[in-house]
């Protein structure tokens, strides 16, 4: 079963690798994803060069149905956030799964 990397991991990896404090690295971590969030929005891309690409995008309303009764049910326009692997994470993913398989 695997972790769910976490803000803390994150602040963590800073401190053992940059060398912040430990305080210094999670006050660096919480600033970026703020400033990632602030830019998305306000319905700004964010591009992590080898990682990948956060977008909003709108959606119409369209009519839906409840599964359970089978009533159609509308379900009004909305933004979401898409996010696009780059080819550099698409490829460790992949070689990350044949070393797996390899084992």
């Amino acid at each position: 079963m695997s972790e769910t990397l976490t803000r803390q991991h994150l602040a963590e990896a800073v401190y053992a690798q940059v060398g912040l404090s430990r305080n210094e690295s999670a006050d660096l971590v919480d600033r970026v994803l703020e400033e990632v969030a602030a830019r998305l929005v306000r319905g700004e891309t964010v591009k992590l060069s080898s990682f990948g690409t956060f977008a909003v995008r709108s959606k119409g309303g369209r009519m839906g149905r409840n599964p359970k009764t089978g009533e159609e049910v509308p379900i009004n326009p909305r933004r979401v956030l898409v996010f696009r692997a780059s080819h550099v994470l698409k490829a460790m993913i992949n070689e990350g799964e044949a070393a797996k398989a390899k084992e």
